[in-house]
């Protein structure tokens, strides 16, 4: 089973957003970190999700994932599979038909002081950003 720990940030709300995410193989660690455009925060959070179906699809087909966020909101949105949010909900929709090429998908909220090397991704990665813009 893959540990995946997903987090995403936003330079202002709506403002340069990016993604980080560490996944957990056994005993390897891979982190990966994107910047994925002007984005709310919340948007920024459900597209680090997204991203990280993508890599495990990508390179760890056949796994068990159990995926980590500190937001609740994607946590609840993913668990409900819905959302009242009309901007959400095609998102929702790429990430539920993602998670259903999975043998077995969890989604766990944890508290932001677990999931600190995501965040530092996601802020590594709007700073990566700026600093090719200028």
């Amino acid at each position: 089973m893959l540990e995946v720990y997903v987090d995403g940030a936003s330079s202002g709300n709506p403002g340069p957003s990016g993604v980080g995410i560490v996944i957990k193989n056994k005993q390897q660690y891979l982190s990966h970190h994107f910047y994925v455009g002007i984005l709310s925060n919340h948007e920024a959070e459900i597209h680090a999700v997204i991203k990280a179906l993508q890599l495990c699809k990508e390179n760890f087909p056949d796994q068990i994932l159990s995926i980590r966020s500190d937001s609740k909101l994607v946590v609840d949105m993913i668990e409900r599979e819905h959302t009242k949010n009309k901007n959400y909900q095609p998102l929702l929709q790429e990430i539920l038909s993602q998670i259903k090429t999975f043998p077995h998908c969890f989604i766990k909220w944890i508290p932001s002081i677990q999931n600190k090397n995501a965040d530092r991704l996601a802020r590594e990665a709007i700073l990566q950003w700026k600093n090719s813009t200028t």
